[in-house]
């Protein structure tokens, strides 16, 4: 075998090179081996007992007439394809010792997951900042992907994975924060987003690639990264984005313009698009603003406005399944758009609610609007298994 470095990547895509020659679990061949191979040389610093080594790759269930001898088999399918790298690679990686295997401690290696860690754990010991932040971005340009993505459901695997996936988000947020510091706002959007693919729920992430497209004028992008990023936390948790995070959205729809307009041409803006007739839909943000201004105008001309919150459940209250709600929240948006007045407002405030304004309604009138918008609903999908209750309560006035 020859005497060059093998150099092994585990976060991501495992690979294994040894000169021109790599390997990579992309290949046809058997998971199982692909997870002994790794077994090996994440342990390389100590001797696998056979008995390790069965109960990594076969549960109960899966035993064996001849474990030893399917153990012996793997191991075979594992040489041959470290024979890919040097045709004596095999024999030469894996060793046999007193009935137990280890990687051959002689083989010079470098594996990225120590690199990574070593990288995180010297820039934040880094007493200067431009240190910090060399060896934050050296770690960072390595994480490709989560420890042994392919192999996430091995319980071994798991804990590492989480270790390393948390080192990698916390290391993130760390070197945004000294990017920002020197205003480099073209590398943050795009480690932010290479975050974001790997961390999705992280509104903190979001709100710095919010901030770093405003800085760079980007306010359109903000805008829609914005109701991405509201929807994907309304669908998955039945939170809405924090006020920060709406702050920064508010600004960039008030800086969306960056010329002055004529009155004409601002007329043209204003207006509405031509749509059908019924409620208007609007973002639970939207509909801050507006209860708001009503909340102002009550005082001022004391017309009757009533506010009505929908609450979609199961059976004696219990929650729907998710793909069940998501469906009935889906029906009952359409069929509350089409039932209210022009007038009336709506729009979906958790994950389960939707609620209603409805102008020049007294209370009558507006319980009058729920009930018909319960039978429509039960009218049109009969066998829906979710049951719609509702409250109405007068708009309070702001005084």
């Amino acid at each position: 075998m020859t005497c060059m470095d093998l150099t092994v990547r585990m976060l991501g895509e495992f690979s294994i090179t040894l000169g021109d020659h790599t390997i990579t679990d992309n290949s046809n061949r058997s998971r199982k081996a692909w997870l002994l191979l790794a077994y090996l040389i994440y342990c390389r610093s100590r001797s696998v007992t056979q008995e390790d080594l069965l109960r990594l790759l076969w549960d109960e269930d899966e035993g064996s007439t001849n474990p030893l001898n399917a153990l012996k088999t793997m191991l075979h399918r594992v040489r041959t394809m470290l024979n890919q790298l040097d045709p004596a690679a095999g024999h030469s990686l894996i060793i046999r010792q007193d009935g137990s295997y280890v990687w051959n401690p002689e083989a010079a290696l470098t594996l990225d997951v120590e690199q990574f860690d070593a990288l995180c754990q010297g820039g934040a010991a880094a007493q200067e900042e431009d240190t910090r932040l060399a060896k934050y971005r050296q770690a960072l340009a390595l994480y490709r992907g989560d420890f042994l993505s392919k192999l996430s459901t091995e319980p071994w695997v798991a804990p590492i994975s989480a270790y390393f996936h948390h080192l990698y988000v916390q290391t993130a947020e760390e070197t945004i924060s000294l990017l920002e510091a020197r205003d480099l706002t073209g590398e943050i959007v795009e480690l932010c987003r290479a975050a974001i693919r790997l961390e999705p729920y992280s509104e903190a992430l979001y709100r710095h690639l919010m901030q770093a497209l405003l800085a760079q004028g980007r306010q359109q992008e903000v805008i829609s990264l914005y109701e991405e990023m509201s929807d994907l936390l309304l669908t998955n948790f039945g939170i809405m984005p924090a006020e920060e995070t709406r702050a920064i959205y508010r600004e960039a729809v008030r800086t969306v313009n960056d010329r002055a307009l004529t009155p004409e041409a601002m007329q043209e803006q204003l207006r509405e698009p031509p749509s059908q007739a019924g409620a208007m839909l609007c973002d639970y943000d939207f509909f801050r603003v507006i209860y708001h201004a009503e909340a102002r105008a009550v005082v001022r001309n004391g017309s009757a406005v009533h506010i009505a919150l929908f609450s979609v459940t199961g059976e004696k209250g219990s929650p729907l399944p998710r793909r069940s709600l998501d469906r009935v929240m889906e029906n009952l948006q359409e069929i509350i758009r089409t039932g209210l007045r022009k007038g009336d407002i709506a729009s979906r405030c958790s994950v389960s609610q939707y609620i209603l304004m409805l102008p020049q309604a007294n209370y009558e009138n507006s319980r009058m609007v729920c009930d018909r918008v319960i039978r429509a609903f039960f009218r049109q999908y009969p066998h829906s298994p979710a049951q719609l209750h509702y409250s109405v309560q007068p708009l309070e006035p702001n005084v």
